[in-house]
């Protein structure tokens, strides 16, 4: 079993960091305003928004692994995991949808912008009522010559303010349950569509989440994406992806906030030592690069069994993502807790660590459905 990254592969890796770290990167500090046009721009100079598209279409050609990898170094590098999770979401939830479902003539509409970054994209599938119960969803769309009319409201939007594109999911036959979903890329620009303000967030500044509404949006019939009545097929699929590949971005926050953890507890002096020096700030340390290692080790696993095809990779994601949404929230309240009352103020970003840690539980399907999903995978 190898556990070097290998030459190339490293490189990449390396490239990204340094990109980012030289173009994009903030130190800690209070929250963030939403992307800018300006950062998508500099963060789709480094290909992050096109990392695992098609290289005929501009993008990067790149496996799951290899994918997150370079999530991971840029979420390390600009310091910023709010627009990491923004390009994830993009990336993963969105442009995996298009590139694996979408007929010849969408994609080549579609895909090299979402590879170049000109377009940014959201993901429209969660309702007030669903959540995570995608059989269950209001928004409609029944096909009109050839047009699908969608009618319905979708919250939590993650880029919709910031959309030129909306990958969006509606029920065209309510008869036939999770079999009765279509999924549709949808312009913004399109007559019908309408797009809330950013949300007022607990975390995560950096990607504005906002609702969607249709009326009676008449989206041309070469933007279904898959077959009618396949939507939850297509959101599963970019939900492997995106279970696997996008918490890599907390890899590169928990990294950052370690070693920022480390330098404060050599520089920080008490009772005439280095905090590091007392055992009760070294173990917390220890425990805090423990489980980034064991979390790191289960989402490279996770992404190596998406890319080799295994049976097992819906198992491995959910595990993985279970291991660093929670190594990221219990690492981020150790790191409070090292850095004491400066942890708890906006200036040190610390506390905006944890904020952007939080829903890490929630997104992706919640750790409650992670766990579920692991239960099946044992049989149970």
């Amino acid at each position: 079993m190898e556990f070097g990254l290998g030459g190339a592969r490293s490189e990449r890796r390396d490239a990204v960091f340094d990109g980012a770290r030289k173009r994009l990167h903030e130190e800690p500090g209070p929250p963030r305003e939403p992307f800018t046009r300006e950062r998508w721009r500099a963060a789709a100079d480094l290909g992050v928004t096109g990392l695992c598209l098609p290289g005929e279409y501009g993008g990067g050609g790149l496996g799951a692994l290899d994918t997150a990898l370079c999530l991971e170094a840029f979420s390390r590098g600009s310091g910023d995991t709010g627009l990491a999770f923004a390009v994830s979401a993009h990336l993963l939830a969105c442009c995996v949808a298009v590139r694996d479902n979408a007929g010849d003539a969408a994609r080549g509409e579609l895909l090299p912008g979402l590879a170049s970054g000109a377009l940014v994209a959201a993901n429209a599938m969660t309702e007030d009522e669903a959540g995570s119960d995608v059989s269950r969803l209001a928004t409609t769309a029944r096909l009109d010559g050839d047009c699908y009319v969608l009618d319905g409201v979708k919250s939590f939007a993650s880029n919709a303010p910031a959309a030129d594109l909306l990958v969006a999911y509606a029920t065209t036959d309510p008869g036939l349950g999770f079999l009765g979903v279509t999924a549709f890329a949808v312009p913004r620009d399109l007559p019908g569509v309408s797009v809330g303000e950013p949300m007022a967030k607990m975390g995560l500044d950096g990607c504005p989440a906002g609702r969607v509404e249709f009326s009676g949006c008449r989206v041309p019939a070469r933007f279904r994406l898959g077959a009618e009545g396949r939507g939850s097929a297509v959101f599963q699929g970019s939900m492997a992806w995106e279970r696997a590949c996008l918490p890599a971005v907390y890899l590169g926050m928990m990294e950052e906030q370690l070693r920022h953890a480390v330098e404060h507890a050599r520089k920080r002096r008490q009772f005439g030592r280095a905090l590091g020096d007392f055992q009760a700030v070294s173990h917390r340390l220890v425990t805090m690069k423990q489980r980034l290692e064991g979390a790191r080790l289960l989402l490279y696993r996770a992404c190596w069994s998406l890319d080799e095809g295994h049976s097992g990779a819906a198992t491995d994601a959910a595990l993985s993502k279970i291991a660093v949404s929670e190594a990221a929230v219990a690492n981020s309240l150790d790191a409070i807790q090292v850095f004491g009352a400066t942890g708890y103020l906006g200036a040190a970003g610390v506390e905006r660590q944890l904020r952007d840690a939080v829903p890490s539980t929630i997104f992706s399907g919640t750790t409650e459905i992670q766990r579920e999903l692991v239960a099946r995978g044992l049989g149970l």
